[in-house]
């Protein structure tokens, strides 16, 4: 059972902005972190979206269901919370 994840992000205020970015993001051609840094509102910006590993409970819901099911590696998202729309990649699990 997973304990912790370890995850970035990218929060963008829209659902379009987002979009825009997970496709500049498919294309292989552009990096997470410096995506973050250009393109994120959260102040993980500075750190490439980096949030570091966190447990169950210590984030919105939405987020935190992706965070642990989705697959590590791939960038996950849009997803809507009350902060706006995450793209998120999980680094690893333990």
């Amino acid at each position: 059972m997973v304990k912790e994840v370890h995850a970035a992000h990218i929060l963008c205020k829209t659902e379009k902005k987002a979009k825009e970015v997970a496709e500049k993001l498919a294309t292989g051609q552009e990096n997470f972190a410096e995506m973050a840094r250009k393109y994120s509102q959260c102040p993980s910006s500075k750190s490439g979206g980096d949030l570091g590993w966190f447990g169950k409970g210590k984030m919105v819901p939405e987020f935190e269901k992706v965070a642990f099911e989705g697959e590590k590696g791939k960038i996950l998202g849009p997803v809507k919370t009350q902060f706006g729309y995450h793209l998120i990649k999980v680094l690893d699990r333990k």
